[in-house]
């Protein structure tokens, strides 16, 4: 059919549209944002525009988002002055509730992870001491606590380097100089 159809925009960016323009032409969905609007960064004027959202009972749920956008250039407490809100309110609306259950989720979660990886890399540093003092053990006998101090605190990585070197080790000099080499050149944590 040989039809085309175009539709021009333009992207205006609200902190460069003067905030007195939303009360001059009476652009009610503009005042949410009015605290990021050129010149909206005051207090009288966040006051002025949550005057008018009460006004108008079909723009009185945007309030909440006036303030969210009021709380990146006006102190938190002077918001909360401004709305009148009271905080037990507040924390019984559905967005604080929402808000809340995810933040409890997230960390939930990130928590579990950070508590599994931990235990984890835990368990394996126990396993691989334990590996290491057997080998240990069934080598040379019991150590002296300064060889024990040290052998302890050696990280997975390093515990596994001397487990490897144990199978070769035949006289308990050369453990101690394994020992002496590792830790003179910082690779054993000192807690």
């Amino acid at each position: 059919m040989g039809i085309k159809t175009y539709q021009n925009y333009h992207v205006i960016n609200l902190w460069e549209l003067d905030v007195n323009l939303v009360f001059e032409h009476n652009l009610s969905s503009l005042l949410p944002f009015v605290p990021i609007l050129k010149g909206g960064g005051n207090e009288s004027i966040v006051r002025q525009a949550v005057i008018e959202l009460r006004a108008n009972e079909t723009l009185t749920d945007l309030e909440p988002l006036l303030s969210f956008f009021a709380g990146f250039v006006l102190d938190i407490p002077l918001v909360q002055q401004i709305m009148r809100w009271d905080m037990t309110i507040l924390r019984e609306s559905p967005w604080y509730q929402q808000i809340l259950k995810e933040g409890l989720e997230t960390g939930e979660k990130q928590g579990l992870q950070q508590g599994l990886q931990q235990g984890l890399q835990q368990g394996l540093q126990q396993e691989s001491r334990k590996l290491v003092w057997k080998l240990i053990d069934r080598r040379f006998g019991t150590l002296s606590s300064d060889f024990s101090l040290k052998i302890n605190r050696l990280s997975i990585t390093q515990l596994e380097e001397l487990a490897t070197e144990l199978l070769d080790l035949t006289e308990i000099n050369q453990l101690e100089n394994w020992l002496q080499q590792n830790s003179e050149s910082g690779n054993i944590p000192l807690s």
